[in-house]
């Protein structure tokens, strides 16, 4: 039987329904939460709270199909895509995950009957790994499922998974599938493991232990499952084809790149690695850019453009030397839109980004590359300098592991170390392709249970203090109290504190026992760790206990204009679609006491005039004073109801939705909000600026901060009005008409001097000397560098044979022209001359062959016998 992806897809989603597992939806490849990853890159991502224990999503069970990327930091797979069968930098990952339900028993039973009874895989051609300490599954694969012994391999920690040096961790077990012996390569274990004939299809991970700093591995008492296939491997099998670009995924991508180059063959484009290298990295960029991440220079965004590049030097290599990349979105939508919606919602955004982006790079792309062979012709060895490497990278936009791609294909290494000397050297802000994020403090503490979150009505409540950690820049362990001075965190099974998310900074505040000595923990930062608030701080007096009694205080007027600038957010929104159209969409944002910060898709900037109209639709929102309302209801009945839900943002089943202004704005948030527009006060658009190609960003106050910015204007204006001897009103038409009167005075003084410079360029001419039959004249001329040219434009409509050099002291730095004519360019050219004169006064500059600049010069003191040396200077070259 054959299968498309798309039905196996759906078969595996199905399969897993019916056993009681909830559909989750794919997580957006920007990891939400999660500053230890650069992208998405399995499907146990967006579970990993769960199966840590903690957080509760509302279910035991789970099964989804996550986009996943490869393509930076420790998990790069870039520099093999299509070079290899199965490398990829996006790819789907179809797995099952249990937190705390079922284990090892149901887990390798619905493997098998996934396997053999949908996919209808030969029973015979599959094969398993175990853990060699793992009895248990061994034992249910051996006397359960029936598997000979043979075809059950023992492996150590290729079958072992951990998250790191200490926390849970588990044996896995592997699915195998046997291509038969036409094809090379041993099972799994065997010194042939590496070939073809075996593909591991399915990982089975079972997190069963908890490592301790001692290695001791003691069990979990609610131990996981975590399983990945990836559908792009199993869809090989199924299909009956050994390469992954031979799917029908592929297949369809690849006709339609054929086409742009003017293949039709199938099999014959499916060998072209270059054509296999866009098919694949259109997929990723276009997921990359739909979950809201964009071409540019650090971290995700820098990924983003080297796949893009990549891409399009693949493209130039095969005679795509116009923009084609974009091309290729409507294909892509058309197979995979169905199946993840985005695509089809975002699809102008992903083209017009993939087009302004091939366009910025096809400036620099045939200089690099001329760079590149001219480089590689002079070459002695066989590696690329790193010097050549760095100018590729910091002058034409070449991102290393793309010169490394074309080092590999011309059978060259590249000079890494080099090149990070230079980049040291030259531009310490750069960074390395492969990204690291520093784990915030929230991931780093593991705490269970979920916090009871009062702070919607109250910013003062009474508990006791559920548990302390102390914390150093090295470690985070928790402790029985924390004493005066100590920096630590609290956590409180009840707390007013909101929690940094979805843009909002935590609450500050203090926390205070309310007997014993009572000490103080004043606290800086709220931060997530699971379901729990943790209170970062500093206790500053005291000492405080688990268990003592304690008064949680948020700083009130901190959440005041927090809050109202939250709103004033959801209403800035709102007008930016209503002004500038439907497509808007957040791409991130900052919402903390003195301001906030909107990030949004928009390929232009906002004008005046529009950013005026944004404004006015806020403040009548506000000046309305309308009450806010919140519900709570299910997450798919919110969307249904027109609520925005913010793509990339985590949601539980049951969500909150806030509505302002009687449905002007409606989104799904769980941040804290004013309960009436008119306490947000006013909103004033601060700045409009672009942050990336496709996203502007603007950054707006509210409430006193707003007030004081319209007093410091009017201040302004005041002060611009009494100089101005005008009403504050009427000083911009002052100001129009003192720049009107100013220009035709210019006017006036530009024609004075042009005609003061050709009475001085008929006197100067009176000083030009022969030299060997020729004209030359040098002076020194009153005046800035625009009324030196003036003077020299005069020089050469007189006589356009004559050699001239002309130099005048502006703002205390030389400023040099000069002159040569067509007839004489075998023997010096202006360049040549003005350099030289240059040198000698500390001046930079060039220009072309019959006229030439200096300026800069700093040696005044030099100039009267640099210009005296120029007709010597002038005798020897002729």
């Amino acid at each position: 039987m054959t299968m498309s992806s798309g039905e196996i897809r759906s078969a595996f989603l199905s399969f897993f329904e019916e056993r009681g597992h909830k559909v989750v939806p794919s997580g957006s490849l920007v990891p939400t939460n999660d500053p230890t990853l650069l992208f998405t890159n399995a499907g146990m991502n967006q579970f990993k709270d769960a199966l840590l224990g903690l957080e509760d999503p509302g279910y035991q069970r789970a099964v989804s199909a996550q986009r996943c990327v490869r393509a930076g930091g420790k998990h790069n797979d870039l520099e093999n895509v299509g070079f290899t069968a199965r490398h990829h930098t996006l790819f789907e990952m179809l797995g099952n995950f249990s937190f705390g339900d079922y284990f090892k028993r149901e887990t390798i039973a619905w493997a098998w009957e996934f396997s053999t009874q949908v996919l209808q895989l030969p029973v015979e051609r599959i094969w398993v790994t175990v853990h060699h300490s793992d009895a248990e599954a061994r034992e249910i694969w051996e006397n359960e499922i029936g598997l000979p012994r043979e075809r059950v391999i023992d492996l150590d920690e290729d079958n072992f998974w951990s998250m790191g040096d200490t926390g849970p961790c588990g044996p896995s077990t592997e699915l195998f599938y046997d291509h038969g012996p036409d094809v090379a390569g041993g099972p799994p274990g065997s010194p042939d493991q590496d070939g073809d004939r075996y593909i591991e299809f399915w990982n089975l991970v079972f997190p069963q232990f908890d490592r301790q700093a001692d290695g001791e591995l003691v069990q979990l008492p609610r131990p996981g499952v975590d399983t990945g296939m990836g559908l792009e491997r199993v869809a090989a099998i199924v299909q009956h084809v050994h390469s992954n670009y031979e799917i029908d995924l592929f297949r369809e991508l690849l006709s339609h790149v054929g086409k742009l180059v003017g293949m039709t063959g199938n099999n014959e484009i499916v060998a072209v690695g270059s054509l296999r290298v866009i098919a694949d990295h259109i997929r990723a960029c276009s997921f990359l850019i739909a979950d809201g991440v964009q071409p540019g220079a650090d971290d995700r965004n820098y990924v983003l453009r080297r796949i893009i590049r990549r891409a399009l030097r693949h493209g130039h290599k095969v005679g795509l030397d116009q923009p084609f990349f974009h091309k290729l979105v409507a294909p892509l939508v058309d197979l995979m839109g169905d199946a993840y919606p985005i695509l089809r919602t975002q699809q102008e955004v992903i083209t017009q980004t993939l087009l302004a982006e091939e366009e910025r790079f096809a400036q620099t792309l045939g200089q690099g590359m001329v760079l590149l062979e001219s480089s590689l012709a002079q070459m002695a060895g066989d590696q690329i300098p790193g010097d050549v490497v760095f100018k590729l990278y910091d002058t034409y936009g070449f991102p290393v592991d793309l010169t490394a791609d074309i080092a590999r294909e011309r059978g060259l290494t590249v000079d890494q170390e080099g090149f990070q000397t230079a980049m040291s050297e030259q531009r310490e802000r750069g960074r390395a392709a492969s990204v690291k994020f520093s784990a915030n403090i929230g991931q780093r503490v593991r705490i269970g249970g979920d916090v009871s979150f009062l702070g919607y009505e109250e910013l003062e409540t009474q508990d006791t203090v559920l548990s302390l950690f102390a914390n150093s820049d090295s470690d985070v362990r928790e402790v029985d109290s924390l004493a005066e001075g100590e920096e630590g965190i609290v956590v409180l099974a009840h707390t007013p504190f909101y929690a940094e998310s979805g843009g909002q900074v935590g609450d500050t505040g203090q926390i205070r026992a309310i007997e014993g000595d009572k000490a103080i923990f004043r606290v800086v930062d709220t931060q997530k760790s699971g379901g729990q608030h943790i209170h970062v701080g500093r206790l500053s007096t005291g000492v405080l206990r688990v268990g003592d009694a304690v008064e949680a205080a948020v700083d009130t007027e901190r959440r005041q204009q927090i809050v109202r600038n939250h709103s004033g957010t959801h209403l800035l929104h709102a007008a930016l679609r209503e002004v500038l159209g439907e497509h808007v969409q957040q791409k991130g944002s900052l919402v903390a006491p003195e301001r906030l910060r909107f990030d949004f898709s928009h390929d232009k900037p906002v004008s005046q005039e529009q950013q005026r109209a944004i404004e006015r639709l806020v403040n009548l929102q506000i000046l309305r004073a309308q009450d806010v309302e919140t519900r709570l209801t299910s997450f798919d009945d919110a969307v249904a109801s027109g609520a925005m839900a913010l793509f990339g943002e985590k949601y539980s089943d049951e969500v909150r939705v806030l509505s302002m202004g009687d449905g002007f704005s409606v989104e799904l948030c769980g941040g804290t909000h004013v309960s009436n527009t008119g306490q947000i006060g006013l909103l004033r658009i601060v700045s409009e600026t672009g942050i990336a190609s496709g996203v502007r960003r603007i950054e707006a106050v509210t409430g006193e901060v707003a007030l004081d910015l319209v007093a410091a204007t009017e201040a302004e204006l005041s002060r611009l009005a009494t100089t101005l001897k005008v009403a504050p009103l009427e000083s911009a038409a002052k100001v129009q008409a003192l720049l009107a009167e100013q220009k035709s005075l210019q006017s006036q003084i530009d024609a004075l001097q042009a005609k003061a410079a050709a009475k001085s360029g008929g006197d100067l001419l009176a000083g030009a000397v022969e030299v060997a039959g020729h004209r030359v004249l040098h002076a020194k001329v009153d005046g800035d560098a625009k009324a030196m040219m003036s003077t020299f434009d005069s020089l050469r409509a007189k006589d356009p044979n004559l050699i001239v050099v002309l130099g005048c002291v502006a703002a205390d730095k030389v400023n040099l022209v000069a002159g040569v004519p067509k007839s004489l360019h075998d023997h010096f050219n202006a360049s040549q001359l003005v350099s030289m004169v240059a040198e000698q006064v500390g001046a930079k500059g060039g220009g072309r062959p019959d006229m030439a600049r200096a300026g800069g010069g700093t040696d005044v003191q030099a100039l009267p016998p640099a210009l005296e040396s120029v007709v010597d200077w002038v005798a020897k070259q002729l």
